[in-house]
């Protein structure tokens, strides 16, 4: 009886963190890989007129590569170690002047750096595909790959879903 009821209470558990996980999905994330096929098809003037000058352009044959780049720096106080020292390293509450007393948080930032490197391949002058690339990995470099794709995304006509007869 109690196993039953335990595995109640982890599924139960386990449904609240999926919901608590699909709701940090990362909407940019998902934007930038809707881009890698929205965006094919597009031409080369209207890329530029989107995009921008790229940093790096490459020409072989009939094909051209446009490579963009995309990167942020993020820094945010850091939680503090378990317990509030002051500069002397004793507990403390309150309010005071840096190395003087209580109150000043003996810790620092976090520091996070997201980039994103596009590259567009161009086959007579229309893009052909969109490859990602850099050292963040997964949505935190997805995210950042949106903002050199998004303000194409725009220009994407948005399709409508139709419901069945």
């Amino acid at each position: 009886m109690k196993s039953g009821r335990a595995r109640r209470l982890l599924s139960v558990a386990s449904l609240g963190i999926a919901g608590a996980l699909a709701g940090c999905a990362n909407q940019a994330a998902d934007e930038a890989l809707l881009a890698q096929t929205a965006l094919v098809g597009m031409s080369k003037e209207t890329l530029l007129s989107c995009a921008g000058v790229p940093q790096r352009q490459a020409t072989v044959g009939n094909q051209e590569f446009f490579t963009y780049r995309s990167s942020r720096i993020v820094s945010y106080p850091s939680p503090p170690p378990l317990g509030y020292y002051d500069t002397w390293g004793w507990p403390g509450y309150g309010w005071g002047w840096p190395g003087y007393g209580y109150g000043w948080p003996a810790y620092g930032y976090e520091v996070n750096s997201y980039d994103c490197e596009a590259t567009f391949s161009l086959k007579n002058g229309v893009v052909e595909r969109v490859v990602y690339g850099g050292t963040s990995g997964g949505s935190a470099r997805l995210g950042q790959c949106y903002a050199i794709v998004q303000n194409c995304m725009a220009l994407v006509p948005q399709q409508t879903i139709r419901p069945s007869p």
